[in-house]
């Protein structure tokens, strides 16, 4: 009775996987938007360093 599953249980399935392409769409929108915010802070450091003090 080892090859039994139960129907209950539902096991966590993994972030890549190919089932769920909405989750990977998700992720890499929120990296996008990670690496978009670090390029805008940057820029805005860079703005601020070259202002005449």
């Amino acid at each position: 009775m080892t090859s039994h599953r139960m129907t209950s249980h539902r096991s966590p399935k993994p972030l890549a996987d190919p089932d769920r392409p909405v989750e990977r769409a998700v992720t890499a929108a929120l990296v996008l938007a990670a690496l978009a915010g670090l390029a805008w802070i940057c820029g805005m450091i860079y703005t601020v360093a070259q202002w005449p003090l």
